[in-house]
């Protein structure tokens, strides 16, 4: 293992480097050094590995499972990761924040409680999209406690709120088991999923159509639900007659899939 006096310089002047060759060798050296001194003393490999977090991916998608490995040391790394990824959200950087929201997904279930701390707590609106985003990624039934706060971001005044929420909420209702959502707290999301049907963006009315279809693939609705939502994708669609089909694309596009898991 190379370490010198500036502590890892080399893992450090690997992972800020732009080839890829360098990088893979900077993640097989933070790799080797885990395995060494154990995750729990890798404290300082969290900050050198950060610099992956930065990696432009639209620009270099030869690089993505370089950012992909990346992310799975560093929720390796254990609970003690959390505040301080949970802290990366406000990077300023929409790459960074992005990846801190992907390695606290992964870590799970012990990531919730303090996300929505951290919702509540933040002094910034343009973080909260980040958090939301974090929650939404974290895949265990016991996501359903965040669920009254989506509901509460779904009605936000700010649109990338809004956005983010209206998409968490369809990958919670993946996560939670059918039955797992009080009956209250199930059809308040219905009725907040139809409601953000008439925002004024079409990415937000998109999103809601497609959680509203994994509702029901996920058995959160009630047949008469399923049927109302079928109603309301041929709407979109304009195959009722009413002529109110939706102008965009994407949204008949989410609705003809909706459609088909309503099973009617």
């Amino acid at each position: 293992m190379v370490k010198n006096d500036d502590a890892y310089g080399e893992i450090r002047r690997l992972l800020s480097s732009a080839d890829i060759a360098d990088l893979r060798k900077g993640l097989e050296l933070v790799r080797r050094e885990i395995a060494r001194i154990g995750s729990g003393e890798a404290r300082p490999l969290f900050e050198i590995l950060s610099a992956v977090f930065y990696v432009d991916t639209l620009d270099r998608p030869d690089l993505v499972p370089v950012l992909d490995e990346a992310l799975s040391l560093v929720a390796g790394f254990g609970s003690w990761v959390i505040p301080a990824l949970v802290d990366r959200l406000e990077a300023g950087d929409v790459k960074a924040q992005l990846a801190a929201g992907h390695a606290l997904g992964r870590i799970g279930a012990d990531a919730i409680a303090p996300l929505m701390v951290k919702y509540d707590a933040v002094a910034d609106p343009a973080v909260r999209p980040f958090v939301l985003y974090a929650l939404g990624k974290i895949a265990s039934p016991l996501i359903a406690v965040a669920v009254p706060m989506m509901l509460e971001a779904i009605v936000s005044d700010e649109l990338e709120t809004r956005d983010t929420a209206t998409r968490a909420l369809g990958r919670m209702a993946d996560s939670i088991p059918a039955g797992g959502l009080p009956g209250d707290l199930c059809r308040a999301v219905v009725d907040r999923l139809h409601a953000a049907l008439a925002d004024t963006h079409a990415g937000v009315r998109s999103k809601a159509v497609r959680s509203l279809g994994k509702m029901a693939r996920a058995g959160h609705m009630t047949h008469a639900e399923r049927d109302t939502l079928a109603a309301t994708c041929r709407r979109l669609l304009g195959e009722d007659g009413s002529f109110e089909w939706d102008r965009a694309w994407v949204v008949r596009r989410e609705a003809e899939e909706a459609l088909r898991l309503t099973g009617t």
